[in-house]
């Protein structure tokens, strides 16, 4: 895409070539294999989209906490870097779901922090990564994803619809990303409960939570919307409910706190 920006398009390139390098050492097949061999264990998707709304219907913030090693705008965010430990604080600080990221070029992320994670608590996860193939939808579901990101910026419509259409059909939600008005008229094509609006501009990587309230008029009633990036203190997380958006992604803020489930809970504990 001509104006994918550069950080992305970096990302993406990257991407399909660890697709390749992936797919010549597991399958397809054998990914299939494994998700098969999982039915009825541990690893059967806990319901992503449900537990956002059982928060949301009980008039709650329904959070979407985020375990992030480090980024490319930011570096380093947490050392050491404990995925068991940051999914049981969130658990214990009232999080409805967790992302973990797996990118490992960009957000020094790994498979493995989503599976530790998982294996530490209750909670839904999201496979917080750039998802541009069909390998990589198998593959979130073989290391026990509950839902998974696309990106609709880093995708051409046939590939969104084709790759949301195949998390469905292996029992996993998914988090639509948009950044802008054209972006949501895409996203909004799609059979999908989860609208996630991130507030960063990826040409100049600015945050504004205009960027919610702008595109919130043009969003169904029956789309859980999800506010990402910026949301920083009570102040942020008042303004937001106060427009009926009751859904958080948030990473940074408490990846540098040092007790990221006690960080979650003063921000949105009533």
């Amino acid at each position: 895409m001509s104006d994918t920006p550069t950080i992305l398009k970096k990302i993406l390139d990257r991407k399909r070539a660890e697709v390749t390098e992936r797919s010549e050492k597991i399958s397809i097949a054998e990914l299939k294999l494994r998700i098969e061999a999982a039915k009825g264990s541990d690893q059967d998707p806990r319901g992503f989209a449900n537990a956002m709304a059982a928060k949301i219907a009980a008039g709650e913030s329904a959070v979407i906490a985020e375990a992030k090693k480090a980024s490319p705008s930011k570096g380093l965010l947490r050392e050491p870097f404990n995925p068991a430990q940051i999914a049981q604080s969130y658990e214990e600080g009232g999080a409805a779901c967790l992302s973990v990221l797996t990118d490992a070029d960009f957000f020094q992320g790994h498979e493995e922090y989503l599976q530790q994670a998982r294996a530490a608590c209750n909670l839904p996860v999201i496979r917080k990564d750039f998802i541009i193939d069909p390998y990589q939808v198998y593959e979130a579901r073989a290391i026990g994803a509950d839902c998974i990101l696309l990106i609709v910026s880093a995708l051409q419509d046939e590939q969104m619809a084709e790759l949301n259409e195949l998390a469905h059909t292996l029992g996993m939600d998914v988090l639509i990303e948009v950044h802008g008005a054209e972006e949501l008229q895409r996203a909004l094509r799609l059979n999908n409960r989860l609208i996630g609006i991130n507030n960063r501009n990826l040409h100049t990587f600015d945050v504004t939570l205009n960027n919610t309230y702008e595109l919130l008029e043009h969003i169904p009633a029956d789309r859980i919307v999800v506010t990402e990036s910026g949301i920083h203190n009570r102040d942020d997380v008042a303004a937001m409910r106060q427009h009926s958006v009751h859904s958080f992604l948030v990473g940074e803020a408490f990846m540098r706190a040092e007790e990221p489930g006690k960080k979650l809970r003063e921000l949105f504990c009533r």
